[in-house]
């Protein structure tokens, strides 16, 4: 594992991760616990489809906390949200059996409006009752959907306008913002080798549907969704350039 130091401007600050058991917040988790000298999680029940993930997550935590003992010393408390409300209001493929398809605006109809926005002004709600001034996400420009709410623009603009509200600064990182999948994968080993590489294979969960079913060489899922089409090809991706370097 390529333990990283943690920077003298972060030494003492302490970090809110939006964490939703997948591969993403995954690695945006460890990039925050090697950076930030308290780490702490929220997530949120919306009434996703894919609700396995909220199971995952407490298993992803618990094994961090395990086989990363460093890492645990800093992790702190998981916190989750309950917003049913949003999947009340919505009418998209994450929260109702639908097909996944595309819609006539050009957005996938995965696409939940205001999830982000909705993710991050309350998480700096969270992070203001618990003196937490870092909020980081794994909002990505460069994931195959184009969704809105993961924008550089996006969160640079919601970033102002927390901390305006809140009268206090409010940092948001993405880590991921200008990485790929395959970029993703090569982080993830590059915070915490093949150990964490292979947790998040094992225990994170992406699938839109909810499968977890056969492990494949990238992780569980059903193989078909856009969301596992993405995790499988960013794997083999990095798994070719990992095997040629």
């Amino acid at each position: 594992m390529s333990q990283l130091a943690l920077p003298t401007a972060s030494a003492t600050r302490r970090a809110l991760v939006l964490f939703s058991g997948g591969q993403d917040s995954t690695v945006c988790l460890a990039w925050a616990l090697q950076r930030y000298a308290r780490v702490e999680t929220v997530g949120f029940d919306y009434g996703q489809r894919h609700a396995i993930e909220l199971k995952q997550r407490l298993v992803v935590l618990d094994e961090i906390r395990r086989e990363f003992p460093e890492w645990g010393s800093r992790l702190g408390e998981d916190h989750v949200l309950n917003l049913g409300i949003l999947g009340q209001i919505s009418s998209t493929a994450l929260t109702d059996g639908r097909k996944i398809e595309m819609q006539a605006n050009g957005l996938p109809n995965t696409f939940v409006p205001g999830r982000n926005l909705l993710f991050l002004t309350l998480a700096s709600c969270v992070g203001y009752r618990r003196e937490i001034d870092v909020l980081v996400g794994g909002m990505c420009e460069t994931d195959f959907s184009g969704y809105p709410d993961c924008r550089d623009d996006t969160i640079k603009s919601q970033q102002i306008t927390l901390t305006l509200g809140l009268g206090q600064r409010v940092t948001i990182e993405t880590p991921l913002m200008w990485l790929d999948k395959a970029a993703t994968w090569r982080l993830a080993d590059e915070l915490g080798g093949a150990k964490f590489a292979d947790l998040i294979v094992q225990h994170t969960h992406t699938c839109y549907v909810g499968e977890r079913g056969a492990l494949h060489a990238w992780g569980h899922g059903c193989g078909k969704c856009p969301a596992c089409e993405l995790r499988r090809s960013g794997w083999e991706r990095w798994a070719t350039e990992a095997m040629h370097a």
